[in-house]
């Protein structure tokens, strides 16, 4: 059923994100990301006590391809 929308302001929208006024069926954004994060990295809470001398993070990729999004619906 149409609807009148009164002003909008759109601050900012990321990558991966969606804005829709009015009528609609479906909606589907995707994304991918891929994370590389050394020791401790994501840690969380308090009174954490990390040591890590000596640490390195293996970021190469010796695959060609990664998992796609297509077909992903």
């Amino acid at each position: 059923m149409p609807g009148f929308v009164g002003a909008v302001q759109i601050i900012s929208i990321g990558s991966s994100g969606v804005f829709n006024v009015g009528d609609v069926f479906l909606i589907h954004p995707v994304a991918s990301t891929k994370t590389f994060a050394g020791a401790g990295s994501f840690n969380t809470g308090e009174n954490l006590s990390i040591t890590n001398h000596q640490s390195n993070t293996n970021t190469y990729d010796f695959d060609a391809v990664d998992q796609g999004n297509y077909l992903n619906l």
